[in-house]
């Protein structure tokens, strides 16, 4: 028994030992094992043997030598990102985005596919399929799956998302029963949020805040550089908070829902409301003359135009979101504050109005340092985050 208990915590020492030392070549690579050993405090033995390890799984090679300081010229070692692939995949309201992805989350191939309407059971039938056809060999590290709406991620469970009719779905088990591949699940703004620190301009930010404004609104929460879920994974429902307990009804049973007057789903019933009533706007041009086809993007144009009514939306907007985001920096006084997502991508005036109307609200005197940033991921930001979760996982140090 004491035998197996060694050799259990040897297994365990040497996992620790070479998960310790493919991050520093990761992130501090090209290295010589002289200075891995002094850097991680480690024998030269030791890293000698779990370089040998690494190499002979093809996550690290040889590559040069390096300056010496009498003696031989040390021999550097990198990290080989394209040994392996994850696939990566980002369920939206309207489509789904895949692609295959190496380990630093660049994309090697991608395909989306649209939703076509479909919801609960229609809808997973219809993901599995898609990345049952989307997969070309078996040579994958896993699967890492990001999903709007409340998300059990231990469990690999979508507990609720209403809009596309999911409630206690076990997307983790269906896909690895489908798939025979390790599958990660994730909130879709919990990724994004874990992209931005890992992959984006945010890295030394150890609590941030990233929220995101597409149809609804909602928020990835990272807490001393971690990922906070709350005990049901409910947290960041940062569209379902109150600004009005007088306001607009909402499905959640609540009044006033931030979301009915920042996102887009709220916006878009207003501009058709103010069309319905007789108001002239470029949106409705841009459209080509229906309203029904109004995009964020047409919103975005007019804004840029000089359009009256997106500009009185915005700021609708951004005394909205400055509210929220006012309650919460009261509570939680993060280092920075991130808008994302399709409405405040490149909408550099949307986040001074913010920032204006914060600097006034907010106990913590941000006219003297503005907290709302743009997101600093774009184009594939979605799939980047789907890559955060899983490469996390893969490089995550045992213990």
């Amino acid at each position: 028994m004491v035998a197996i208990k060694r050799a259990k915590n040897l297994k365990f020492i040497q996992e620790w030992n070479r998960s310790i030392i493919l991050n520093t070549i990761r992130h501090s690579g090209p290295i010589s094992r002289m200075e891995i050993a002094k850097k991680q405090g480690l024998s030269p033995t030791t890293v000698t043997s779990a370089v040998h390890d690494l190499m002979e799984m093809g996550l690290v090679k040889e590559s040069g030598v390096g300056k010496s300081s009498g003696g031989r010229k040390p021999i550097l070692l990198q990290f080989q990102p394209d040994s392996l692939s994850v696939i990566c995949i980002a369920v939206g309201h309207t489509s789904i985005s895949m692609a295959e992805m190496n380990l630093e989350a660049g994309v090697k191939q991608k395909r989306t596919v649209p939703v076509g309407g479909r919801t609960g059971e229609e809808l997973v039938d219809h993901l599995l399929q898609s990345v049952e056809l989307f997969l070309r060999s078996d040579g994958y590290a896993g699967i890492s799956i990001t999903v709007p709406g409340i998300v059990d991620a231990e469990n690999g469970i979508v507990r609720y998302n209403e809009r596309l009719k999911l409630r206690d779905v076990p997307i983790k088990k269906l896909m690895e029963e489908r798939t025979q591949l390790q599958t990660c699940l994730e909130n879709d703004t919990n990724a994004i949020v874990l992209a931005e620190k890992y992959y984006g301009s945010y890295k030394d930010c150890e609590n941030l805040l990233y929220i995101m404004i597409d149809d609804g609104i909602g928020a990835g929460i990272i807490l001393r550089d971690s990922l906070y879920r709350g005990r049901n994974g409910g947290a960041g429902e940062f569209g379902h908070t109150s600004i009005d307990r007088s306001g607009i009804p909402c499905n959640c049973g609540n009044r006033g829902c931030l979301e009915h007057y920042a996102g887009w789903l709220g916006l878009y019933a207003r501009i058709l409301a103010y069309i319905h009533r007789g108001r002239i706007t470029q949106m409705l041009e841009l459209a080509g003359g229906d309203p029904m086809a109004i995009t964020p993007d047409h919103f975005l144009i007019a804004l840029n135009l000089g359009d009256e009514l997106a500009e009185e939306l915005l700021e609708e907007m951004a005394v909205a979101l400055s509210v929220g985001i006012s309650n919460i920096l009261n509570i939680l006084d993060p280092d920075a504050v991130i808008l994302g997502g399709e409405l405040a991508q490149g909408n550099e005036r949307l986040l001074t109005k913010v920032n204006a109307q914060i600097a006034v609200e907010n106990i913590h005197g941000a006219k003297d340092d503005i907290l709302v940033l743009p997101a600093s991921l774009k184009g594939d930001y979605a799939l980047t985050g789907a890559a955060a979760v899983i490469l996390q996982e893969i490089f995550r140090v045992p213990g």
